[in-house]
């Protein structure tokens, strides 16, 4: 892709990935423009707390803007003219999926397919967008690797994220839209959501209530550390795959360090200075044994794979949230 400043399209840019990625693009020389609908799955207040620390200072302007609504977003383009967009509005969760269905079907699917149909009218050199390494359901297989089976999801949320890669490359095979699908691996660090297990966990640890540990504490997950997934999003978001028939690529972004939930809570318990109270429960419908990411493809094409260590990565956590949560 061409060198100088782009003017990059950033939705969900007050989520927890979309205001790190939009303020690192703004650092880094470009016009970023920002967009996010503020739902309350989560606290709004963190939401607009991230704009106000992290989008603001780098002179991002992050509008509301329901990308369900075909007409808003197509005057969003039409106000920006983006050369580059970067998509990572999306009704996150797992477990959520299985209570408000609908939530999805209106924010992952017919949001997504107005950005790609966005897209397309307005040229766009690069679509960047979230998917989720939920697509690999149960896979007994591990590392998971792109070339792995994903038409078994074990949630709506996964379904509607392999929904997502299919509809892009779809695009790129009949528009020739030059998309990549990022396949995130249970993400944490500093403005991170308050839903994810680590941010659950610490709350519930620091005021001495009990945390609630499914199958065991037996399950393993890939965390990986937010400023490693932004590296990799800013690498691959400046080289498509534009020389293959159909120029769409998938790509895992995982740090390959797996650990079993257990491992991850003494962890934590480290980095905040607490004794968890554990209260053990059955698996939850949706979740899955295992994700573990083989970030070959990944290190491959752009010369990076996410690295941040479990301790280093809770150890900043930890003192971000003393800082901006414990305090407030």
């Amino acid at each position: 892709m061409t060198a100088g400043v782009q003017r990059i399209l950033v939705t969900g840019a007050a989520g927890f990935v979309g205001s790190h990625v939009a303020a690192r693009l703004a650092a880094m020389g470009h016009q970023v423009v920002g967009c996010d609908n503020f739902n309350d799955y989560y606290d709004p207040q963190l939401k607009h707390d991230r704009v106000a620390a992290l989008l603001t200072p780098a002179g991002v302007p992050c509008e509301r803007l329901e990308l369900a609504d075909g007409a808003a977003v197509e005057a969003l383009f039409a106000r920006v003219a983006p050369t580059l967009v970067v998509h990572l509005a999306a009704q996150a969760g797992v477990r959520y999926s299985l209570v408000n269905p609908g939530a999805y079907i209106q924010s992952n699917l017919v949001g997504f397919g107005n950005i790609l149909e966005a897209s397309r009218k307005a040229g766009i050199a690069h679509l960047l967008y979230a998917s989720s390494s939920s697509v690999y359901g149960a896979n007994a297989k591990v590392p998971f690797s792109e070339d792995d089976l994903t038409d078994e999801p074990v949630s709506l949320y996964a379904a509607t994220k392999k929904s997502n890669e299919l509809m892009a490359h779809a695009y790129s095979q009949l528009y020739k839209l030059p998309a990549t699908g990022l396949r995130f691996f249970t993400v944490y660090g500093p403005w991170g959501r308050p839903d994810m297990a680590y941010y659950s966990f610490t709350e519930k640890m620091v005021r001495g209530q009990p945390i609630g540990v499914f199958a065991e504490g037996k399950l393993t997950r890939d965390f990986t550390y937010i400023d490693d997934i932004v590296e990799g999003v800013v690498r691959l978001l400046f080289k498509p795959a534009t020389g293959k028939p159909v120029p769409h690529a998938v790509f895992n972004i995982g740090n390959d360090q797996p650990v079993t939930v257990l491992d991850f809570i003494a962890t934590l318990e480290r980095a905040l200075g607490v004794q968890a109270q554990k209260d053990f429960q059955p698996m939850q419908p949706g979740d899955v044994p295992a994700t573990h990411a083989d970030t070959r493809k990944l290190q491959e094409w752009v010369g990076f794979a996410p690295s941040t260590s479990l301790g280093d990565g809770l150890a900043r956590f930890a003192a971000w949230y003393r800082a901006h949560v414990q305090r407030a």
